[in-house]
């Protein structure tokens, strides 16, 4: 197949084009590089770099091939600043996802996968599955579900098969690809960036929490694993015009949990600051991924907690300044 990827630049978006031209796709990777990396798009992708509100640059890269698909990883991901800036929010995740929709179906796309997040459901006590109630406590939640919903208009209206992938933090590393975010503010990146000394101590935003530690307890879910749903989803749209997945690997850990798991991986201690909660931070996220592994057959390899950490830290153990020492060996290549 010929896959269009938006934001393949990016943490998930790029191990995704490398394990699509790994089975045998073809690539094109359209990406900003606001928050993505050059580096970091594989060898053997086509790239187009260019922002999705550019309407002439996505309208002529979608011509440069019959594309049967597209990938959707591009968006802001901060929920945080989504409550400082929700117009910025709004436009790029929303209006360019849109755009992005329309050109698709323009040039006659048949499918389309959305990375969306777990972060449309309502905060609850009990693992979170597709039957959850919706309601976002953030704006980049409701992007999201703002995405979606119009891709089911897309589907009644225009045939677009679409799937969209609800998951929980997505983490850990697989070979040469990890988390490289300007700044960091992911909390297993950013717990061993002080590992590595290159930053203090760790944030704790709010620690009155219902939960036992009184710190937000989130399901992480491996890099790899992610991948092998975006994968799995594709070609179940050859099949299905409408699939709906929540991510996860089923298993809750505190904030805390983490950073004393981290703590264990790299060997260092990681002091703390405890802070007050932000606006929009939900108590628990846990998935329930019964559907996608009953329907897609999808298994989580790796589950545990410090399997992840030790995949994240040997990415930012051996590329300490992320894609950045990349850039700087093919640059010191070319000379």
């Amino acid at each position: 197949m010929n896959i269009f990827v938006s934001g393949g630049a990016g943490y998930i978006g790029s191990a995704t084009a490398e394990a699509l031209l790994s089975a045998g796709h073809s690539v094109t990777v359209f990406d900003s590089l606001v928050t993505g990396h050059r580096p970091a798009v594989p060898a053997g992708a086509h790239f187009v770099c260019a922002d999705l509100a550019d309407a002439r640059a996505l309208e002529d890269a979608l011509a440069l091939g019959r594309f049967d698909a597209v990938m959707h990883f591009a968006a802001f991901i901060e929920a945080g600043e989504s409550m400082r800036e929700p117009g910025r929010f709004f436009k790029n995740n929303f209006a360019n996802s849109v755009a992005l929709m329309d050109a698709a179906v323009r040039v006659g796309v048949k499918s389309f996968v959305l990375s969306s997040t777990a972060a449309v459901y309502q905060s609850s006590e009990q693992p979170l599955s597709e039957d959850s109630p919706l309601g976002p406590t953030n704006v980049y939640g409701q992007t999201k579900l703002m995405t979606e919903q119009a891709l089911e208009w897309y589907r009644q209206i225009h045939g677009l098969h679409f799937a969209a992938l609800r998951y929980f933090n997505a983490s850990g590393a697989l070979p040469g690809r990890g988390e490289a975010h300007q700044p960091e503010s992911h909390l297993i990146p950013r717990v061993l960036q002080i590992a590595l000394g290159k930053a203090d101590a760790a944030t704790i935003y709010g620690t009155d929490y219902p939960t036992p530690d009184g710190t937000c307890i989130r399901d992480y879910v491996h890099l790899g694993d992610l991948v092998s749903a975006h994968l799995l989803a594709l070609h179940a749209l050859d099949e299905r015009d409408r699939l709906v997945y929540t991510l996860g690997s089923g298993h809750g850990f505190s904030v805390r949990q983490v950073i004393d798991a981290a703590r264990q991986v790299s060997g260092h201690p990681i002091p703390v600051v405890e802070m007050p909660r932000r606006p929009g931070d939900s108590a628990r996220l846990v998935a329930s991924s019964a559907r996608i592994r009953a329907e897609l057959g999808w298994r989580p390899e790796h589950d545990d907690i410090h399997a992840i950490l030790a995949s994240a830290w040997e990415w930012h153990r051996t590329h300490p300044d992320g894609y950045a020492e990349d850039s700087q060996k093919r640059s010191e290549a070319a000379q």
